[in-house]
């Protein structure tokens, strides 16, 4: 009895505690996967699952939505709102909104339009002005928010407002400003693809260092006494992540391949992920959002937490304005209006970022846009009118805000709010 006591391998340090301990094996995944679903803990399950509902019936409906070329561009058209989306989940993360970011891309169009092309500036020096110009009402929008305490959501409806009169007097008369085709930001919007090999180097690129990452997450953890994956489960998981890259990159390589203004999209996508995830800054934003008093007791600035989020998402949409500018090659009044601002905000929530704060991922933009974009695609095959299409997202938008209320309600009588 003593030796098979003393032969047994010693529980990890946050194992010993029965109420986190898991399954280990496949059905013990399944089990812990079935555990978290019914603990309200549904992750990105929901939207991919609506995802695969959404694309199923467009290509029922038409044989063509789903060819590489209609992928190509769905692609293409997400990313400009999708950058938009990202800066709206920091935002949310804490519990707050951001009603002005559609206006806020336009103004950043008009800089460029007028900078780069009127006043004839250099267009990495337009575009860098148009971001700082972002970053300032970002900032301001957290001064007035920390000082008077006045709701964002008042303070960014009156930005709404304010700044799409300001993008109107950038413009002028005119209202309309061309953006030569020649130059570098149209051909980024419109002509840049990946080539077909270096877009397979990239897959492989950011499979291995997925599983760099997760092997030496696991060195790091064992050393510390803490549980960690297996070898066994880590490469799976690399490799059920390569296989279904490797062919929608194969797949879309039948048309024109993968836009670089996707690409970009996702590797900002990454970017705030880690952001999120590993670093002191995501932590706090995910604490403030979780309930901000408790983080001001321990020590977070709070204040400075709420400043950087919204300098974060205004600089994030006066970029993805540019990338809107460069795919229209125009910078206009219409630019930022329309729906621009509630596809943002929309795709943000449909991903699985909570209205209520405190619970997201940067892969909300990336999930919720491509939805949107779905939706968008699948209704113009049909020839059917913008009105089907904003029936359609907000009942999807409804139906998302629904789960997130079923499941924070779920988790809270789990003890996991």
């Amino acid at each position: 009895m003593t030796d098979t006591q003393s032969s047994a391998p010693p529980v990890a340090t946050d194992l010993q505690d029965e109420r986190l301990r898991t399954r280990s094996g496949v059905r013990g995944a399944i089990a812990n996967g079935i555990d978290r679903v019914r603990s309200g803990d549904l992750g990105s399950l929901p939207v991919i699952i609506g995802l695969l509902v959404i694309w199923t019936i467009f290509q029922i409906l038409n044989p063509f939505f789903l060819s590489p070329g209609n992928l190509v561009n769905l692609a293409m058209e997400s990313a400009a709102i999708g950058i938009i989306a990202l800066g709206i989940v920091g935002v949310l993360l804490v519990g707050e909104i951001d009603l002005s970011v559609g206006s806020v891309s336009g103004l950043a169009a008009a800089i460029v339009g007028v900078t780069f092309v009127n006043q004839r500036w250099p267009l990495i020096l337009a575009m860098l002005a148009a971001v700082a110009a972002g970053a300032l009402i970002g900032w301001l929008y957290g001064q007035i928010h920390n000082r008077f305490g006045v709701p964002t959501f008042v303070i960014t409806l009156a930005g709404l407002l304010g700044f799409l009169g300001l993008q109107l007097f950038v413009l002028g008369p005119t209202g309309t400003i061309n953006i030569p085709f020649d130059s570098g930001l149209v051909w980024f919007g419109q002509k840049a693809f990946v080539s077909e090999p270096l877009s397979y180097a990239l897959v492989v690129l950011a499979v291995a260092g997925y599983a760099a990452m997760a092997l030496a997450t696991a060195r790091r953890r064992t050393r510390a006494g803490l549980s960690a994956q297996s070898r066994t489960s880590i490469f799976v998981k690399t490799a059920a992540l390569a296989v279904p890259l490797l062919f929608v990159t194969w797949y879309l390589n039948q048309a024109r391949g993968i836009g670089w203004m996707f690409v970009l999209f996702i590797a900002l996508v990454l970017i705030m992920n880690y952001a999120y995830t590993r670093t002191a800054w995501g932590r706090s934003v995910f604490a403030v959002g979780g309930n901000a008093e408790a983080a001001r007791r321990s020590g977070i600035r709070v204040k400075s937490v709420y400043t950087s989020v919204f300098i974060l998402c205004s600089s994030l949409a006066a970029f993805g304005g540019l990338m809107a500018a460069g795919r229209l090659a125009a910078s206009s009044q219409s630019s930022g209006a329309g729906d621009v601002n509630l596809n943002a905000i929309a795709a943000a929530v449909i991903g699985g970022t909570s209205l209520f704060g405190g619970r997201g991922s940067a892969f909300a933009a990336l999930l919720g846009i491509i939805v949107i974009q779905s939706i968008s695609s699948g209704l113009t095959l049909m020839n059917l009118d913008s009105s089907f299409r904003y029936m359609v997202t907000g009942a999807v938008l409804l139906l998302a805000v629904i789960l997130d209320a079923v499941s924070r309600r779920s988790r809270s009588s789990h003890g996991k709010a």
